[in-house]
């Protein structure tokens, strides 16, 4: 019995030190790599893009560049839209948005009182930054981190300047905005009033219009029948532009008024390039694209925090319509 139990303790022991040996070789082997850490940094932001003007030039613009940041960055980024001017779909995909917890939203600012709801009360609660891109709302009522597009005052201020050049400091002409006045409207409208205020000479006739293109239509007849004499138009809302410039055609040559605008409406270049337009307020939105993405993906990292909440300002410039050709 003794000698059975000694022979049984023998084999075990015999069998511990190959397995041991064998565990030893594997360790030691030089093509053994150990697991290796992992790297939180590795984790992808999940980000979302939401515009009301899907498939725009300037909006598609805007997409480029923060896919293209957010492929350097190694972001995930979703873009998503609407076409035409759906704003109950729009503030339906910022509730989609939020509810599926992405780290970040960036997204054209909507000044209604629906989207500073969204943006100030749940995606505050859910902990989601927002960064308003190309349309600002105010910090205070929506409760964005930060801003980044035109600084659209001073995008006023040099349309406004471009006139003069063109018609002098004595003549009529007409601000064409929505009846809805939203934040980067009347931003534009402060700085065109900011330098045409020191002209008296230079009447002002404010036209409203809401924004389907027949009521813009009619709106533009209304100030022809009224105003026969005016010398420019300058048309805030760029979207206006197309339907603005088609019912002036219907009576005139447009060579006979100086037409303004900005180049983030859908026919704005189009319009340009004619000759339709005397010339046009250029942004950068590849640029705002970019930076948003760059910008969120800091504050997520906690590399730049806080951001600046009056905004981060893109480049602006005149281009006339002799460029444009």
């Amino acid at each position: 019995m003794r000698k059975t139990s000694i022979l049984i303790l023998s084999l075990i022991f015999i069998i511990l030190c190959y397995l041991t040996f064998i565990s030893a070789k594997k360790v030691f082997r030089s093509d053994w790599q150990l697991p290796q850490a992992i790297d939180h940094r590795q984790e992808q932001h999940r980000l979302v893009l939401i515009t009301q003007d899907m498939e725009t030039p300037f909006w598609d613009k805007v997409g480029k560049g923060a896919r293209k940041q957010a492929k350097k960055d190694g972001i995930s980024l979703e873009v998503w839209g609407i076409y035409g001017n759906n704003q109950e779909d729009f503030l339906k995909k910022i509730e989609i948005a939020i509810h599926s917890k992405v780290d970040g939203i960036i997204i054209q600012g909507l000044d209604t009182a629906e989207f500073k709801e969204l943006t100030r009360i749940k995606a505050s609660f859910y902990g989601i930054p927002i960064i308003t891109v190309a349309n600002d709302v105010p910090m205070k009522e929506s409760l964005r981190r930060t801003y980044v597009g035109s600084d659209q005052y001073l995008a006023g201020k040099m349309i406004a300047q471009q006139l003069l050049t063109d018609v002098g400091s004595e003549g009529t002409a007409v601000l064409m905005y929505d009846s809805h006045q939203v934040y980067y409207q009347t931003e534009r409208l402060r700085g065109i009033q900011t330098v045409l205020k020191d002209y008296p000479n230079v009447k002002i006739i404010n036209a409203e219009t809401t924004d389907t293109r027949e009521q813009i239509m009619a709106a533009t007849r209304d100030v022809l029948n009224r105003t026969p004499n005016v010398n420019a138009f300058i048309v805030v809302n760029a979207n206006a532009a197309g339907a603005m410039a088609q019912e002036i055609r219907k009576r005139y040559q447009a060579e006979h008024y100086h037409l303004y605008t900005f180049d983030d409406g859908p026919e704005s270049l189009t319009l340009l390039k004619q000759g339709r337009l005397d010339a046009m307020i250029e942004q950068s939105p590849e640029k705002m694209g970019e930076i948003s993405v760059e910008l969120i993906g800091e504050w997520l990292s906690g590399d730049t925090v806080p951001l600046n909440i009056d905004g981060y300002f893109t480049d602006i410039k005149i281009v006339k319509a002799e460029d444009a050709l």
